[in-house]
């Protein structure tokens, strides 16, 4: 199992901790996005759906969908008929729904609040399941893939888009530094909250990624598992079928 890495304490649930931490970065989480990635993290979405390309996706699910910005490029790319978002996150969600009210995109996007280890779907539900920089925040993370793939149709495909860790001298250096040193300073004098940022670093390090991953999705049930690095290893990009 992955070690277990928390927001701010060892005292309260993590999934508790990460609630509390994206309500009180919210205002703050899209326009830091693009300004820490330099706008890559819209070409990395864009990328994560187009695994879903040629793959017939009717009803789709976005767990851990925050700001909907997933949920809103695959409406983009797929036009499928049913689109949730699902978060633990009611701030993230209030500001999701506001974009996609924006888009005109009510009637195809809908976002709840709930938990991506318990969710109040049946079985075998949604042709795709998504998830984009939200599997390192699980609190169990083999229970929370296990319960993705319930409410995933046979045959149905998962993507997962997360941080991973770059190996390549001298990248691999600047890329520690950047995330353990700079990235808490920018998120302090933005967010009000330099933990959240903080909490970033140590959960990417934490984070079980590349093989390590693809043997936990094989252990929990999932099969044709794959690994697609992006940008020098700063994330990947797994895809995986039921």
């Amino acid at each position: 199992m992955p070690q277990d890495v928390k927001p701010y304490n060892q005292e309260d649930s993590k999934k508790k901790q990460v609630g509390s931490m994206f309500d009180r970065i919210a205002p703050y989480y899209d326009f830091l996005n693009r300004f820490l990635s330099l706008g890559i993290d819209v070409a990395w979405r864009r990328q994560a759906i187009r695994q879903l390309a040629g793959h017939p996706v009717s009803a789709l699910l976005d767990v851990a969908t925050g700001t909907a910005d997933v949920a809103l490029e695959a409406a983009r790319q797929l036009r499928p008929q049913r689109i949730v978002g699902l978060d633990l996150s009611n701030e993230m969600l209030e500001i999701g729904r506001a974009k996609v009210g924006r888009r005109q995109l009510d009637g195809l996007i809908t976002l709840a609040q709930g938990d991506s280890e318990n969710m109040p779907f049946e079985d075998n539900t949604f042709d795709a399941v998504t998830v984009a920089f939200g599997v390192r925040n699980f609190e169990n993370l083999e229970k929370g893939l296990e319960e993705m793939r319930r409410v995933l149709k046979t045959g149905g495909k998962v993507v997962i888009l997360e941080f991973s860790k770059p190996r390549a001298f001298p990248f691999k250096q600047l890329y520690n530094f950047y995330f353990r040193h700079i990235l808490p300073m920018i998120g302090r004098l933005t967010s009000k909250d330099p933990k959240a940022y903080r909490y970033l670093y140590e959960s990417v390090q934490a984070f079980p990624d590349g093989q390590d991953f693809l043997k936990i999705l094989d252990k929990t049930g999932y099969k044709s598992n794959r690994c697609i690095p992006l940008t020098l290893g700063i994330c990947s990009i797994y895809t995986a079928e039921k």
